[in-house]
């Protein structure tokens, strides 16, 4: 549980911040709020008070608040500062020493981290001067910026510069707070992840739903604890995790299976998570297919078992599959880590694949068995990760 103190601006997404404060006090965080007199306009400081159950700070010359300088002490009381959103004026304020308010005045006494949630116009986001202001204040210890989202902005324009995602800032802040010990140093991990796609012509292809979060989230992880990571990933709409040793781009399940075995050898640790096709079409028509009269007959060929390839392959490695099935999940499980070779398995419902949040179950070739609940992919990751590095350890 922290003390987070958050700051709203007069931006028009300051209404969000209400979900913000909502989330963190339910994760059984303590939170503060300043808001600037511009954001009051837009949200009153009565709806956050409520959510935050503290009293909502705007004027600096309050006669009510007692005999502490608040801002001194708002400052001493955070763990962590969040401006969100924060506007094209804060920024250049704190950059330029300027503190002519309550929030701005907090913010250069507190000496805790503190977190720009950027949103406003494109135009002002895109400005050289914003750019400079934030480089400038980089260069310090303690700032740090969240970057706004492209969507519909207030402006009647879809473009850079909404507010990002309330979930993903809670979550930002909160991997903040842990410090992870790095049990993965010196270890290299290889992790598959997303789909495959396999041609039937120029514009068609076989596929499935898997979205990638869930690989992608083990790369994120397994950086933070400390391993060089291989990160071998077929189509997804993810940006590619920061911190990589290597990113290897695929689409076929052929051409995973190429990256994938050339790499292998040089891995302690491979994580097969990618959703990778059992057949591809017999043959990949050179133009796109017609439609005729009555029914098309697609003839498939078997793909290689890259999973199955590795577990047969392997020396010191450890290696964990996953097993996305829709009935008899743990026996089909079980049989799979048998017949794969594997020390780990993760044996999920395959009807998650595009949600953030998964159940699991992980079972290890000594037949022990861990449910983990219901928690999102990243939370999920680390759980994985860290039986991982148990059997490592052994």
């Amino acid at each position: 549980m922290k003390n987070i103190l958050i700051g709203v601006c007069g931006g028009i997404a300051a209404y969000k911040t209400a979900n913000i404060i909502s989330k963190l006090k339910k994760k059984g965080h303590n939170v503060k709020v300043i808001m600037t007199e511009n954001a009051t306009k837009i949200i009153t400081p009565l709806t956050l008070e409520t959510l935050s159950k503290n009293k909502v700070v705007v004027d600096m010359w309050d006669v009510n608040r007692g005999y502490e300088v608040e801002h001194i002490s708002l400052a001493d009381w955070a763990d962590v500062m969040l401006i969100a959103p924060a506007t094209y004026n804060i920024v250049g304020k704190v950059a330029n020493g300027i503190a002519d308010d309550m929030l701005s005045t907090v913010i250069s006494a507190c000496t805790k981290p503190k977190y720009f949630a950027l949103a406003m116009n494109v135009n002002m986001y895109e400005n050289p001067i914003l750019k400079d202001n934030i480089a400038k204040l980089k260069k310090y210890d303690g700032y740090h910026f969240i970057e706004a989202d492209e969507g519909f902005l207030a402006c009647n324009v879809n473009a850079k510069g909404r507010l990002k995602n309330e979930d993903e800032i809670v979550e930002i802040l909160e991997d903040s707070f842990i410090e992870t010990e790095k049990t993965l140093a010196g270890k290299t991990i290889l992790i598959t992840a997303g789909r495959t796609e396999e041609p039937l012509d120029p514009v068609r292809y076989l596929s499935n739903n898997s979205s990638g979060q869930m690989g992608y989230s083990l790369a994120e992880q397994a950086i933070k604890l400390g391993g060089n990571v291989i990160l071998v990933s077929g189509p997804t709409n993810l940006t590619v995790p920061k911190g990589l040793k290597e990113f290897v781009q695929t689409r076929t399940a052929l051409d995973m299976y190429g990256a994938v075995m050339e790499r292998f050898d040089g891995v302690d640790i491979a994580i097969a998570c990618a959703a990778v096709a059992d057949y591809k079409p017999k043959v990949c028509a050179k133009e796109k297919i017609k439609k005729k009269e009555g029914d098309l007959v697609i003839e498939l060929d078997r793909n290689p078992d890259i999973l199955f390839n590795m577990g047969q392959k392997k020396s010191h490695q450890v290696l964990v599959g996953f097993a996305a099935e829709t009935e008899n999940i743990i026996e089909n499980a079980i049989g799979k880590l048998k017949k794969k070779n594997l020390d780990m398995i993760v044996a999920n419902d395959a009807h998650v694949m595009r949600s953030s949040n998964n159940s699991a179950t992980l079972i290890k070739k000594d037949n022990s068995q861990i449910v983990t609940g219901e928690k999102s992919k990243k939370e999920l990751a680390l759980d994985i990760l860290n039986e991982t590095v148990k059997i490592i350890n052994k």
